[in-house]
């Protein structure tokens, strides 16, 4: 499963942004806004990615981040015959560099090669050992945070009280601990077929506005 939209095609671009610029304060307007950013947002990471060996918290910098894709988006200007996402690298970056120059920091100001202790067997070990051991894939992480929310809302949107009962017993959301379905079915009392049928009614909603397409 892919943990971002793929990104939009020359002509899908084309027409969010001509939607977005002459319908700049309408719903339809916003909504295309929303569309280029959430199908730009794996430029962010790769972005980003290049910055993690600096000492600023890996959130922040993809905050900072998604701030310089708005702002690119916001003053984009297609008659100039770029490519959004090559201007929106530019705005990415010169955000990331703000902010490092604000707070009197580079990503080369950490020594990566500097020793910070030994191992077991006496070797020096690096800060650079110790994030190659730990990195984040970031765009894993963003991709999975994104995936949450969105799981979020259609748990509200389309489920309704019942199913939303089945689905926070059975996984323990909301609180609850996990249960199987013959325990749902006696906390309930209702049999266990039909807390089955419950919940598989249940996934394929969320399934379905999951996947559903703009």
């Amino acid at each position: 499963m892919k943990t971002f939209q793929q990104p939009l095609s020359p002509e899908e671009e084309a027409f969010y942004i001509k939607v977005m610029q002459e319908q700049k304060d309408s719903e339809e307007g916003k909504h295309a806004r929303d569309i280029l950013v959430e199908r730009n947002l794996r430029l962010v990471a790769h972005v980003v990615k290049r910055y993690q060996g600096s000492a600023d918290n890996t959130e922040d910098l993809l905050s900072v981040g998604i701030i310089g894709l708005m702002k690119a988006i916001a003053s984009f200007d297609a008659s100039k015959g770029n490519r959004l996402a090559t201007y929106a690298v530019r705005c990415i970056e010169n955000e990331l560099l703000m902010m490092f120059r604000a707070g009197k920091k580079t990503a080369k100001e950490v020594s990566l090669y500097e020793p910070i202790g030994t191992d077991k067997e006496g070797n020096e070990i690096s800060l650079l050992d110790i994030c190659e051991a730990t990195q984040i894939d970031v765009v894993e992480q963003l991709g999975l945070q994104f995936q949450i929310s969105r799981l979020e809302q259609l748990f509200n949107a389309v489920l309704n009280e019942r199913e939303k009962q089945i689905l926070s017993l059975r996984y323990g959301l909301l609180g609850y601990d996990e249960m199987t379905q013959k325990e749902v079915g006696d906390v309930l009392g209702i049999s266990r077929s039909y807390v089955s049928r419950i919940e598989k009614r249940a996934l394929k909603k969320l399934r379905e506005g999951f996947h559903h397409k703009e």
